[in-house]
Parts: structure tokens; sequence; C-alpha cells
């Protein structure tokens, strides 16, 4: 018995001895080999950041009409010149990526403020189960609390959601097939599969009779993508919810950002009903964050018009200058109230 305990004994001290070796002069080259992403961490670390911006893709897109080509997140920094600002953006992120890496900013970096992004449309299936996860999980494995070189095994050993494009594609079909739409009256389809299909088999026509193909394509884009209503069970809500509580374990302020996105549009070629469904999650994050102490929200939904859109064949948070500096001054003034 006591040999079997010293070779466990000596077992737990080699394995602590070579977490130890990897972490100090291995880990770090890893992280940014598998992971490097975790240098926007580093960055805003290394600068010394009070207030902090996550983001994906929207916060930097733009179009090559601008002026001024800077990023949402260069809007918000511009009301608070006599703070150390910095972004943490990368496109196709999401609130498990956003948590991961605000999760490794140590607890003796100097953040106070913290902006979140939320996109409407990553609560959908549709971006869930996009087919761009599977490499984002795998980068999230390094960025995990756990000791590095456990992480490291769980890389190399594949130890992460490896779904299929065919296997994502099925659960994503599902939901759309089996995921019940619900209002407050009468509605002819059942799903978003059964709106989609009759979308596509009425069509939208030009003044001339003939079937409008883009716009129709639009418009089921449109179906596809916001035709959804979050619950307390969905993933992106979890995300969320840990975020929060990473912000009142760090005692930081949180505010998160609900993007714009194209209502307008959306109003124009599919109607009342999508509407009401977008307005709808809009409400449902209000409600689950807007009463928790040192989190703000900022409603942008509404906030840009159709024409300061840059993308116009599919439905994106891309925006030109006039709606980018929108939606940062609006997030500024939620700022203020922890500075002014």
């Amino acid at each position: 018995m006591k040999k079997l305990i010293y070779r466990f004994a000596l077992l737990a001290a080699l394995l602590v001895l070579m977490n130890w070796i990897y972490g100090t002069f291995f880990f770090k080259n890893d992280l940014l080999k598998h992971s490097d992403e975790i240098q926007l961490t580093w960055d805003v670390v290394k600068d010394s950041c009070v207030l902090v911006y996550t983001g994906e893709s929207s916060n930097m897109t733009f179009s090559w009409y601008d002026t001024d080509r800077r990023k949402i997140s260069d809007f918000v920094f511009d009301h608070f010149p006599n703070l150390r600002c910095g972004d943490i953006s990368k496109a196709a992120s999401h609130a498990e990526v956003y948590y991961y890496l605000l999760e490794n900013i140590p607890e003796s970096a100097p953040v106070e403020t913290v902006i979140v992004t939320m996109n409407l449309r990553s609560f959908g299936y549709g971006w869930i189960e996009s087919e761009l996860e599977t490499p984002i999980q795998k980068q999230l494995v390094l960025l995990k609390d756990y000791p590095p070189l456990f992480n490291r095994f769980k890389l190399a050993f594949k130890a992460y959601d490896m779904s299929t494009t065919q296997e994502r594609s099925k659960r994503r079909a599902y939901h759309r097939n089996n995921d019940v739409l619900t209002f407050p009256y009468e509605f002819p389809y059942r799903t978003n599969f059964e709106w989609d299909y009759a979308t596509n088999v009425k069509g939208i026509y030009n003044d001339d009779g003939t079937r409008n193909q883009a716009l129709t394509t639009m418009a089921i884009a449109y179906i596809q993508n916001y035709a959804f209503q979050i619950s307390d069970d969905n993933p992106r809500v979890k995300d969320f919810d840990n975020i929060v509580k990473l912000a009142q374990k760090r005692g930081w302020n949180l505010i998160f950002n609900i993007l714009a996105e194209n209502v307008e549009q959306a109003q124009e070629l599919v109607g009342n009903d999508l509407v009401f469904l977008m307005r709808q999650n809009r409400d449902y994050l209000v409600n689950r964050y807007g009463d928790i102490e040192n989190v703000t929200i900022v409603d942008n939904l509404e906030a840009v018009e159709d024409k300061y859109f840059v993308d116009r064949d599919f439905t994106t948070e891309h925006y030109t200058e006039v709606g980018r500096r929108r939606i940062g001054d609006n997030v500024a003034q939620a700022v203020k109230i922890y500075y002014y």
C-alpha cells in the first residue's frame, strides 16, 4: 500500500513539474500558434487599458466610400481622451470567445469597464452551428481555465467539439424544422423552415411582373437568420451569463452593446412579423440583463437606417462611417455614466 501511495505521489509530482515546465517555456508559443487571438488580450494588458471594447467584424468593417474608416470602438474612445482604451476584435467571434479572451486578462490588470458586443444573429442556430464553429472551438481549447499541460493534451487528442460540416448542417436543419415560432396572434407558418419555404415559393416581383430573385434570396436570408426566439437555454445566453459573472468577480463595469440590424430592410422585404421577432429578442436581452448592478444595456437595434449598411447581398452588421459613429456615440453615453 505504501508503495502504491509513493508511486501516485511521484506521478503527481512529475505531472506538476511537467505542467510547470510546459507552462513556463512552451505554452506561450503554443497559444500564439493555436489561439492567436490571445495577442489581442495581451495588447490591452500591455497598454494598461482601463476601457476595453470587444467585438467581431462589425467593429472594423468599413465602406471604401467612408472618409473616416476607423472602428466603432475608436468612435467610442474619442469621448474619453484621458482614458487608456483598447479593443479585442476578431471576425466571427461570439460571446463564448469574448468570455475566454476576457477571462485571460490578469486580475492585476487596471481594466475598469468592458464593452461587449451583442449580435442578435449570434443567438440563432445558423450561427451557433455555423461551419466556422469547429475551428473556433479548437482555438478556445488553450484559453480555458485548466492547467496548461492538460489543455495541450486536449488539443493534441482533439478533445473538443469537432462536429463535421454535415453534422452541423443537420443540427441547423433540425432547429429550423422543429423550433416552433409563437406569436400573440394567428400566424400561418409554424417554423422557420415553413416560413422560408413559403417565401421562396411566393417570391418578390418587380413592377414589370418578373421575379426579383436577388430580393427573394435576401428575404429568405432575413427569415433564416432572424426568425427565432431566444430562450433561457440558448447557448449564447449562457455565455453572456458567464460574462456577467466574470465582470462581477473582477469588479468591472459591464456594458452590453446590442448591435444595429437592418430592421428597415427586414420590414420592407419580409414585413411586420419578422420585425416583431427581432424586437422581441431585443426585449428579452434588455429584460434579462438590464436590471443587474453595474451592467448597462445599450439598445442600438434600430439605430442605423438601411442606407448606412455596407453589405447589400446578405444580412450583416457592417456599417458605413455614419452607422459606426452613431453606434459608437450611443455606447459612449453609457460609458459616461461611470466616468462623468
